[in-house]
């Protein structure tokens, strides 16, 4: 790209100043790339067909089993898709659940691989030792009483921050990878029959198949709502840039990040 060099009007003497192109560094791994939008689609769709699939029977148990003579800990208090289930409403919704559960079981699949590769790449790697894992010294509880009131105050980050995560960042991307989403994955095999008969024990240490089911809902409700804080920290931060990183796996230099080396990611 070339510099505008201006002339003056009446000299024609060239003007010293001229703009200096912006810098890019790389920001995001290829595979760190692929598995965030992969994971993002499987997780869209498990969102739409599970939905579907709670309106099958919208109460919760705990335990083994449940049904509609029990009390359930929760309510939804939706119609259901099944004439079955006494809702209250003076209707019953179409049964979707067919296909929702062929797409449904499509997308854990792909889910767990594409997690499952990004997991192995970041341990061999070291991507999750650099990147992820906190500093003890952010660890303090000042840097965390700061982080926090930062995003309660929806402030836009420093531009240190379009290298580096920040510690409630690192903290939060911990808990997704390696409790939340496996525990999504555990409650949902346990709620297969065929799994509780290979594996029974996997289900007994959950409390049931009804107890697997409600930690299933409240898992997906974390995971919800972390999405939708992480779309809107990413708008506050900068929507153009941050996606543009994600996507191409480049971030242009910013002011006051000039000179920064790009984020250790991602030693393919």
């Amino acid at each position: 790209m070339n510099a505008s060099v201006p002339v003056t009007a009446d000299t024609g003497r060239v003007i010293a100043s001229a703009s200096r192109p912006s810098a890019e560094f790389k920001r995001h791994s290829a595979l760190v790339r692929i598995t965030h939008w992969l994971t993002t689609v499987a997780f869209l769709a498990l969102l739409l067909t599970g939905g579907e699939i709670v309106l099958s029977h919208p109460r919760f148990y705990w335990g083994e089993t449940g049904n509609v003579n029990m009390r359930p800990w929760l309510n939804l208090h939706l119609p259901s898709s099944r004439d079955t289930v006494p809702t209250g409403y003076g209707y019953v919704l179409p049964d979707q659940n067919g296909w929702s559960r062929y797409l449904h079981f499509e997308a854990a699949w792909l889910a767990v691989a594409t997690g499952l590769l990004y997991v192995l790449w970041g341990l061999f790697n070291g991507h999750f030792r650099r990147n992820v894992c906190p500093e003890p010294s952010e660890l303090s509880p000042k840097r965390l009483g700061n982080s926090v009131q930062q995003h309660l105050r929806f402030a836009r980050p420093g531009p240190e921050e379009a290298w580096s995560y920040n510690v409630l960042q690192r903290i939060t991307y911990l808990l997704v990878i390696f409790v939340l989403f496996p525990l999504m994955i555990w409650t949902g095999l346990s709620m297969s029959l065929g799994f509780d008969a290979a594996f029974p024990l996997a289900v007994r240490l959950l409390g049931g198949q009804q107890t697997a089911r409600s930690i299933h809902f409240i898992v997906t409700i974390l995971l919800a709502l972390f999405l939708l804080v992480h779309v809107v920290m990413i708008v506050i931060a900068g929507f153009r840039s941050r996606m543009r990183a994600m996507i191409t796996g480049r971030v242009a230099d910013v002011p006051g990040g000039r000179g920064r080396p790009p984020l250790q990611d991602d030693k393919e």
